[in-house]
């Protein structure tokens, strides 16, 4: 027996697809960010101010300044690293002002060291950047 708006074969087939996807280890980070997403529809971009303080490949959990409601989906900006609007979906909010986001895309391993040499994070204080690289 089905109730009304209940037990959809899409909500189960995404949960499957999270759930075998790979788990990738999330590094304390601090770099400014920026999620861009569209209000009222499509009538215009708002943009708000974030701390990215952990990310892996996968995902990130950012650190906003107020409380805010994000849409499901948004774009993130790490303009240090010269990252741009890579898709995200909010997997998750907390009462501290945080949300767990994840990627739409795998960061690649260059991406993820250019934002480690961006951190202001103690444990990236060594990092370098390889000029040939970039």
């Amino acid at each position: 027996m089905r109730t009304a708006g209940g037990n959809h074969f899409l909500k189960k087939e995404e949960s499957f697809m999270y759930d075998r996807e790979n788990r990738y280890r999330m590094e304390d980070t601090m770099n400014a960010g920026r999620l861009e997403y569209t209000e009222n529809g499509m009538t215009h971009m708002a943009a708000r101010r974030c701390d990215v303080i952990r990310i892996s490949m996968s995902g990130a959990v950012v650190a906003l300044l107020t409380q805010v409601n994000l849409p499901k989906q948004f774009y993130l900006d790490i303009p240090d690293a010269r990252i741009n609007k890579v898709g995200a979906v909010l997997m998750k909010t907390f009462p501290n002002n945080t949300a767990e986001i994840r990627f739409l895309r795998l960061l690649t391993q260059k991406e993820l060291d250019r934002i480690f040499v961006f951190s202001t994070h103690p444990a990236h204080k060594d990092r370098v950047l390889d000029v040939r690289s970039w």
